[in-house]
This record gives C-alpha cells, structure tokens and sequence, in this order.
C-alpha cells in the first residue's frame, strides 16, 4: 500500500506492507537512523517520534495510521544552520547521555513533556520519562538537563 507522510517538514511517499511500522517506514523508507529500534514492544522509548506534535513510540504505530499526518523525528530538530534544539543542548551541557542509544527517544519524550509541562518538577520529569530507558545512566543528568532546558524555555 502506498502511504503519504510529511516527514521532519519535506512530504514522503513510499510503498509499504499493511503491518509495517511507522519506526520501520522512517528507518527503511526516509534514511532517518536516530529512529532506534530498542525493543519492539514499546517499553524502551527509543523509537519515540512525534506524530501532529505529541510523543508516540514509532514501533507501536503502524506507518499506514500516520497517512497524511506529520512526523518529527530527532533529525528534524535541528535549525538549519545546524544548531541544536535546547533540549539537545541541554543534554550536551549536563552530559545526559552516555552511549547515546536512548537518547533521540528521550530527548522527543523531553520536549513532548515540556510542551505540556513547561515546569515540571523532578516528579513530573521522572514520571514524564517513564517510558524511557536508559540502561547506561543513573537519570541525574537526564533530570538535570531537563530542568536546564525548562528554565531556558522560560528566559
């Protein structure tokens, strides 16, 4: 079946199976590679796009059910001069990453949080991360980079 996506701004065609995934569709189909596949079963988070602009984990949405809609991955943040989202710098600035895997996913979590929560207290930063693993950190300067981040977007 034919599927019709606006993927990071640029429309995006291609032919897919009726079961294929939306996490396979941008790996596969749109070359986008910071969509990590940790799990397959939506517990890890690292395959965590945005769809119309909330947080959704990309290997528990099938490609056809993003017809017609938008797509931002992690490769879609950037300005195009290159210069990273606030969160991404957050994350830089508080080393909240260590082999980086789970971090595309949690930095699209992050963003989806803030939007919601643009002050979120360490609870509701840990409990807005809950669905993303991070089996190399102990979260501190994930939570921390978060904070950073909320205060930036608030200057």
């Amino acid at each position: 079946m034919r599927v019709d996506i606006t993927v990071n701004g640029r429309p995006m065609q291609g032919e897919v199976e009726e079961r294929a995934l939306l996490s396979d569709f941008l790996r596969e189909t749109a070359g986008l590679k910071g969509v990590h596949r940790g799990c397959d079963t939506a517990q890890c988070g690292a395959c965590t796009v945005h769809l119309d602009g909330v947080a959704v984990k990309s290997c528990n949405v099938l490609a056809l059910q993003a017809e017609g809609r938008e797509v931002t991955t992690i490769e879609g943040l950037c300005a195009p001069q290159g210069a990273l989202h606030p969160v991404q710098q957050a994350f830089r600035e508080c080393h909240g990453l260590q082999c980086g895997y789970c971090t595309p996913g949690m930095v699209m979590s992050v963003i989806d949080l803030l939007r919601r929560h643009p002050q979120p207290d360490d609870a509701e930063i840990r409990h807005g991360l809950e669905g993303n693993l991070c089996r190399c950190t102990g979260y501190e300067n994930i939570v921390k980079a978060v904070r950073l981040a909320a205060e930036r977007q608030q200057a």
